[in-house]
């Protein structure tokens, strides 16, 4: 049966992108922007790139955060890319607190440059080391993914990190609880590894 997975526009990134890699894995993808579009389907990936209060302002202003919540907790898969992946966070300290989805416990903040030597944003490819993790099956236990922030899940337990990338210190670069699902990475700007992502998402959907 194919797949049709929703792709959340919040106005907060471009999502061709997304749309070609579900595309090139054979996976239908659905643009969605109002609750009654996240009807029949069997999965949401919540992409972005910006910051955290204008994606949760952007959310609320569709009016869908609601049917999100009610839809994740009656078992439908749902991916955070980037931003995305932030979002599903209790809150972050981006300019100033703000509420997250809560759907993972963890807070999210700006990436520790305590010697003054980091490039911020982290920006390019670096390697992601997986600790059972149900999105990387078939991957090696380290793969390189590409990179686009400035912040992160910061004290998120570690029941829930699955992937961890290192830039200064250890990043939180994948998250998972239950069908809840989060890369601070693009999978879809990554290539075979990343593609290879998608098609697990799609495959526990």
């Amino acid at each position: 049966m194919s797949k049709r997975i929703g792709i959340i526009d919040y106005g907060v990134g471009n999502l061709t992108s997304v749309v070609n890699a579900l595309s090139f894995i054979s996976v239908e993808a659905k643009i969605c922007n109002m609750s009654e579009e996240l009807e029949d389907l069997h999965g949401i990936i919540l992409p972005g790139v910006g910051s955290f209060p204008a994606g949760m302002e952007n959310l609320e202003e569709l009016n869908i955060i609601h049917t999100i919540d009610d839809k994740v907790k009656s078992g439908l898969p749902i991916l955070g890319i980037c931003l995305g992946m932030q979002l599903l966070s209790k809150e972050s300290d981006e300019f100033f607190l703000t509420a997250g989805l809560d759907l993972i416990p963890g807070s999210v903040s700006k990436i520790d440059d305590q010697n003054g030597n980091l490039r911020i944003p982290h920006i390019g490819w670096n390697t992601v080391i997986f600790d059972d993790c149900s999105l990387a099956k078939g991957l090696d236990k380290e793969e390189d993914f590409y990179f686009v922030h400035s912040y992160a899940f910061s004290d998120s337990k570690e029941d829930y990190v699955k992937g961890i990338s290192h830039y200064g210190k250890d990043i939180v670069a994948v998250v998972e609880n239950d069908n809840i699902f989060g890369t601070q990475f693009h999978p879809e700007k990554s290539q075979k590894a990343g593609l290879k992502m998608l098609e697990n998402f799609a495959n526990l959907c």
